[in-house]
């Protein structure tokens, strides 16, 4: 008995060591997620315009070096249609951000592997927990090719990204990060379950359901700059529906190529999410059984709202720099928040 106490107190230990550790590379994947988005907000993503995912890891230092990157940046259609005039001290400033981006990414990966190594040397993962965690170590690598293949799109012709796989690279990230999350609560998880009734259950997956559309519409935005027209809320300027939301045919192709459509698309499902939340909290709120879950459900009505108003702000302030890297944080905390909820209802009697 003894023996076994021993034992339970040793992987206790062992589950804090990894639980802080997937911590850290949760918060560094936050922050990759809002570097990568001021890397987009300052038309920095096409700076750089080789791969080099192994070496490259210092930037030019020297005035020669400088020079080098600058002449291969001019061969390319974002300096000869759009930046003809930029000075090598401008494009420094727009290398940096892709460059933090880049080596940021490597840090990441790094920070997982290394401390995963030295876990599976030493016992400490094994079985499905070590299954699991190579798979979140495949994800990682995954996200690094998504990264320069988003990239390239916009080293041929146009000089923008595709807005297809900005949303994938953007997705992908977010999966990491929910997948690493989930992990984490899997290994913490002490209490016992709670009851769920059917219809708050239905709730929170229709709200995550509801979440990921939201998130992938936000990147269609984003890569589109479909944030950048019909700067007014709830209005599009003077209608609910603005007539360019209608303007391709077939219908459906609006839903994807049209900056109008996307953009209303992305301010209503932004209400429909709030909306959902709400319904999940006074669902919590108004049945003694889900008592226990009323702090989640909180966390996440708040968490959504500030999202909500944080959204309309930025839009109508036309994208500032500043708002747009807090929406970007925003979306992280609210998936967190979501995560928690969803994995209380997945493992719920």
């Amino acid at each position: 008995s003894r023996d076994m106490s021993v034992s339970a107190v040793k992987e206790n230990q062992s589950h804090n060591a990894i639980i802080i550790w997937l911590t850290m590379v949760c918060a560094m994947v936050v922050l990759m997620v809002v570097v990568g988005g001021i890397t987009r907000l300052t038309g920095s993503g096409l700076s750089m315009v080789d791969w080099r995912p192994i070496m490259g890891v210092l930037p030019p230092i020297s005035e020669v070096e400088w020079n080098t990157v600058f002449l291969a940046y001019q061969q390319f259609p974002e300096f000869q249609q759009i930046n003809k005039s930029i000075t090598l001290e401008e494009f420094k400033g727009i290398f940096y951000w892709e460059y933090g981006h880049r080596v940021l990414g490597r840090l990441i990966g790094l920070a997982f592997f290394l401390p995963f190594l030295a876990f599976v040397i030493m016992g400490k993962v094994r079985g499905s927990l070590a299954i699991k965690l190579s798979i979140g170590l495949v994800l990682g690598g995954l996200q690094g090719l998504m990264g320069w293949y988003m990239v390239k799109s916009g080293l041929v012709d146009i000089p923008r990204v595709s807005h297809y796989r900005l949303a994938a690279h953007l997705l992908l990230a977010m999966l990491i990060l929910c997948y690493l999350c989930w992990l984490i609560f899997e290994l913490r998880e002490k209490q016992s379950r709670v009851f769920c009734s059917p219809l708050f259950s239905k709730l929170v997956y229709g709200l995550a359901g509801a979440t990921v559309l939201q998130i992938l519409y936000g990147a269609f935005t984003a890569g589109s700059r479909a944030g950048y027209g019909y700067n007014t809320y709830p209005l599009m300027n003077e209608s609910w529906i603005a007539e360019a939301v209608f303007y391709l045919d077939p219908w459906w192709l609006n839903l994807f190529e049209n900056t109008a459509t996307i953009q209303f698309m992305h301010r209503w499902l932004g209400a429909l999410v709030l909306l959902l939340a709400l319904a999940v909290f006074f669902v919590s709120y108004l049945d003694d059984a889900l008592k226990d879950l009323r702090k989640y459900t909180m966390t996440l009505m708040v968490v959504i709202s500030a999202q909500f108003l944080l959204g309309v702000f930025t839009l109508v302030q036309v994208v500032p720099l500043g708002l747009a890297s807090m929406h970007q944080f925003g979306a992280c905390v609210l998936l967190i928040a979501l995560v928690r909820t969803l994995y209380i209802v997945k493992m719920s009697r």
